[in-house]
């Protein structure tokens, strides 16, 4: 998979406004290698405001889901008082894993920014590609069974949410 490259001026943006945005995902990438933490920082953005920065918090809050790009997702959220992120861009110091960019996805953000890939993230043992790589396979063929067991009721939550008149749609 390879990123698609939109032109800055497209989103608004100069190259300069990003260049500056991505600097500073990779400085808090940088400023977390310092305090023992991974590679990784990410920074989001709308309308030249920074709504929510993360760095890689995997090891230090023991959270296998505490990636950057996610935390700065979660601090954005929070900082707007909203789920959706639409207008935003998440600026990362490195190509987001699937974890990640499905984050973004859910997110809304309109356009993800990386600096290095996942060649230089495998280079630095985060081989992201054998995700890539399962997630394009049959689950059968998964080293790690999903098994779907239907229970009575398995429906219900379902079925609850489509009842619900007052549901937030997301």
């Amino acid at each position: 998979m390879t990123s698609i490259l939109v032109p800055a001026a497209v989103a608004g943006l100069s190259v300069a406004q990003e260049e500056r945005w991505l600097a500073a995902a990779i400085a808090l990438a940088v400023e977390n290698v310092a305090a023992g933490g991974g590679p990784f920082g990410a920074v989001v953005v709308r309308a030249g405001a920074v709504l929510g920065t993360g760095q890689n918090r995997v090891t230090r809050d023991l959270d296998p889901t505490a990636h950057a790009e996610v935390v700065a997702i979660r601090a954005a959220c929070r900082a707007t008082g909203a789920f959706a992120l639409t207008g935003a861009t998440l600026f990362s110091s490195c190509e987001p894993c699937p974890l990640c960019l499905t984050a973004a996805l859910w997110s809304r953000v309109d356009r993800v920014v990386h600096a290095a890939n996942r060649d230089d993230a495998a280079r630095a043992g985060f081989d992201d590609r054998a995700f890539y790589d399962l997630l394009a396979q049959d689950r059968a063929t998964w080293p790690m069974p999903v098994v779907e067991r239907r229970v009575p009721g398995s429906r219900a939550p379902m079925d609850a949410w489509l009842a619900l008149g007052t549901r937030v749609e997301y």
